[in-house]
C-alpha cells in the first residue's frame, strides 16, 4: 500500500556521508518536531535527476526554507558514497541533505518502489516529493513514469 497524506513515516535508517564516512540517520530523528521537504529520485547522476530535479531544490532552497521548512532532503536508492559525491557536484552542501536509501528500505516501506530493471537500474524509488510535519506526511506528489512536474521544487513552493 502506498503512503498517503495523513500517514506517519515508517521507522527506517538512511545513511549520509560525512568527513568520517557514512553515518546512520533514523527517520524518527530526521522528522521529529520538524517540517521537512523530502524528494526522491530514481538515481543519482541520472539525466533528469541531475539536470533538473536536484538543481531545482538547490536553487530554491532559500525560498523553500523561508516558507517554514527546517530541512530539504534528497533521497535515492544509491549508497552514501554516491549520494555524497552527487551532492558535492551539484552544490547541495548546506542547502539539500543527501540521504542514501541504499537497500530501498524507505521506498519499499512507503510503497513507492520502482522496477528499473528494464533500464539496468534494478529496484529503485519512484520520483516523488513530500512535505512531512513531525513525522506525518501532509503533502505527497508522485510522478507518473518518465514525468517531471509535481515533484519539482517549483511545484512544492506553490504548496507551502
Amino acid at each position: 500500500m502506498t503512503i498517503s497524506a495523513g500517514d506517519r513515516i515508517p521507522a527506517v535508517t538512511f545513511k549520509t556521508m560525512t568527513e568520517e564516512g557514512p553515518v546512520d540517520v533514523s527517520s524518527e530523528t530526521l522528522f521529529a518536531g520538524r517540517k521537512v521537504a523530502l524528494f526522491s529520485v530514481p538515481g543519482a547522476f541520472t539525466p533528469t535527476c541531475s539536470a533538473r530535479h536536484l538543481p531545482g531544490f538547490v536553487d530554491k532552497a532559500d525560498a523553500i526554507k523561508a516558507k517554514g521548512v527546517d530541512e530539504i532532503v534528497c533521497t535515492a536508492v544509491n549508497d552514501a558514497f554516491v549520494m555524497g559525491a552527487w551532492g558535492k557536484s551539484a552544490g547541495a552542501d548546506g542547502k539539500v541533505s543527501m540521504l542514501a536509501d541504499g537497500n530501498g528500505d524507505f521506498v519499499r516501506a512507503i510503497g513507492l518502489e520502482m522496477d528499473g530493471r528494464g533500464f539496468g537500474l534494478g529496484m529503485r524509488g519512484q520520483r516523488f516529493s513530500m512535505i512531512v510535519e513531525d513525522g506525518v506526511v501532509t503533502t505527497l506528489n508522485v510522478e507518473q513514469p518518465r514525468d517531471f512536474q509535481v515533484s519539482s521544487a517549483e511545484h512544492m513552493l506553490g504548496q507551502l
